[in-house]
């Protein structure tokens, strides 16, 4: 490491990688990064290329003294790295379209990261992370792995009870997000709020406000309660909670709670949209090809602000973050997916859990804060576990009835009957990247 870092990023194509480079580059002085190996898949070789090329821009733009590798060689690029994040979609956009079309064709929510859409990105993923796990603990035992790839709670879930590699972080940029918002509603700078959060990923609440480090709860979530549709996500419907209900549950929801708590009204837009010939992964495929446009352009070398049309905007401020917190050992407070260990008595010890942690150089110590979750939550919660559970059991086994169980489980199917037919359906559709559920 005294010689600078080296960071492996597999899906390095990604639409998202400018805004993770530009991250790296603002934090040089911090995270001295020497080499950052760009890795992704034959079909994704063009998009690699692509993205390359501006990462080169943008450093010499810089004038860092960091290079960029571009490789299909994944073991390659892990060996001796420092750290190591996934940002992968296996099977590609088109995957994610039958993630959201073929539910929305039954008549239950279509999304990349809940219900059956989230499950089959999940049994898709798993075995792929795990993959890359192993290959860390062979050839960079030491690296952390910092997995954005959704769905971030099942992933874990995997990652603690089958791999070996044992250095392991989960991130979003949800809570982040919801921060943001809240330092809009206050008309402040975002960096003046912290949150403490606590529940899964995508299913975290807010419990407790700081504004420049003073606890503002009260103030702050009346506030919220006026403005809840200012606290959102590009690619979440703008809808408003119910001010009683959210006066009633005493906690921020994020905006994925609006799949859980708005359920029938986030299912007529999105069965419109649908009608209409279009889901979010439309829109997605649309804004992806016009950013590579856009990154093609030979003059380009800073991240375009249209990158920030995507969902996961921020993601830079928090990959970056983990990474630098890490390497500096300095002790700071960030929401990150880890294990529970004695943190949540809800949950046995090695249950994965998104919390406010204090961030070392060993990793992530959840912020105890609370010691069990609230009456409120905990039914939705253990729901939403207990379907991760199952689905990263599935994932790994190919087992077709707990995939099935997860499937009807999960509260935005909650159909026996239907939801075993789109079981069947999303199987067969998803068969080149399922071996495990057909190879028996």
């Amino acid at each position: 490491m005294n010689e600078g870092l080296k960071i492996a990023t597999i899906g390095g194509g990604s639409s998202y990688t400018p805004e993770f480079l530009e991250g790296l580059i603002k934090r040089y002085d911090e995270l001295p990064v020497r080499e950052l190996w760009l890795v992704d898949i034959e079909a994704g070789l063009e998009k690699l290329q692509i993205i390359g090329d501006l990462a080169k821009r943008m450093i010499d733009k810089a004038n860092v003294p960091m290079k960029i590798y571009t490789t299909t060689d994944r073991r390659k690029a892990l060996e001796g790295a420092d750290f190591v994040t996934t940002q992968i979609r296996v099977g590609q956009m088109k995957a994610r379209a039958k993630d959201e079309r073929i539910p929305l064709s039954y008549g239950f929510i279509g999304q990349e990261t809940n219900g059956a859409g989230g499950l089959f990105k999940g049994l898709r993923t798993i075995p792929v992370i795990l993959e890359i796990a192993d290959e860390m603990n062979e050839l960079c035992p030491n690296a952390w792995l910092i997995n954005f790839t959704n769905p971030v709670g099942m992933v874990m879930e995997a990652l603690i009870r089958y791999s070996k590699h044992r250095k392991f972080i989960g991130l979003c940029n949800v809570p982040i997000g919801v921060e943001r918002g809240i330092a809009k509603i206050l008309d402040i700078d975002y960096n003046r709020v912290r949150i403490d959060f606590a529940g899964l990923n995508h299913m975290v609440y807010g419990f407790d406000v700081f504004i420049d480090g003073i606890r503002k709860t009260k103030e702050v979530f009346n506030r919220f309660i006026e403005d809840s549709n200012l606290v959102n996500m590009k690619n979440i419907e703008l809808l408003e909670f119910d001010k009683e209900f959210l006066k009633a549950l005493k906690l921020i929801p994020c905006p994925y709670h609006k799949y859980y708590y708005k359920t029938k009204d986030m299912l007529e837009i999105e069965l419109e949209q649908f009608k209409n010939g279009t889901t979010r992964a439309e829109e997605v495929i649309k804004t992806e090809s016009e950013l590579f446009n856009l990154y093609k352009d030979p003059s380009l070398d800073v991240k375009p602000v249209e990158l920030e049309k995507r969902g996961g905007a921020y993601y830079s401020d928090v990959a970056c973050n983990l990474i630098s917190s890490i390497y500096n050992d300095k002790g700071d407070l960030q929401v990150v997916n880890t294990v529970n260990k004695d943190t949540i008595r809800d949950f046995p010890t090695d249950y994965a859990i998104e919390i406010t942690c204090k961030i070392t150089k060993d990793g992530p110590i959840p912020h105890k804060f609370i010691d069990e979750f609230p009456l409120t939550i905990k039914g939705l919660i253990n729901q939403i576990k207990t379907f991760e559970i199952l689905g990263a059991q599935a994932a790994v086994d190919g087992d077709y009835e707990k995939a099935l169980l997860a499937m009807i489980l999960n509260p935005l199917v909650a159909n026996d009957i239907l939801g075993h037919k789109l079981l069947d359906e999303m199987l067969e559709v998803n068969k080149e990247y399922l071996p495990r559920f057909f190879n028996k």
